[in-house]
């Protein structure tokens, strides 16, 4: 069963085994507004935890897309680097931005779950 965990930058990823799917929350799509543009990693690339691993820009400001976990690229989503607005109309869909191929699988284990993350962002006013 896939386990989906949250971060505090607003990055969600979803784990099936040893790969995870990352994105941003809907939260985050809604603070940045209209997605403009999406730069993603090479498949291939390494991510580091809590670095950046892809660039997203809005009609109000650029954002990095960090990391939660470490592992190599084994596919982004082409669809959203031609057409960004997919993240603002599924980010926890369509809207995916890579795949990773996990260094460690107990890597979540130190992320929020959605009830933890829901009270986070209810805090964020």
């Amino acid at each position: 069963m896939a386990t989906l965990r949250f971060t505090k930058d607003h990055e969600w990823i979803r784990q099936d085994g040893d790969t995870a799917v990352i994105g941003i929350t809907d939260y985050a799509q809604q603070q940045l507004g209209d997605i403009v543009y999406v730069e993603l990693p090479a498949p291939g690339t390494r991510v580091e935890c809590g670095k950046e691993a892809a660039v997203v820009e809005s009609a109000k400001a650029a954002s990095e897309v960090y990391a939660p976990v470490s592992g190599e690229v084994i596919a982004v989503n082409e669809a959203i680097a031609g057409d960004p607005a997919k993240v603002n109309a599924d980010p926890m869909g369509e809207g995916w931005f890579l795949s990773v191929k996990l260094d460690d699988p107990n890597a979540l284990d130190g992320l929020m779950d959605e009830a933890a993350y829901a009270a986070f962002v209810a805090e964020q006013g």
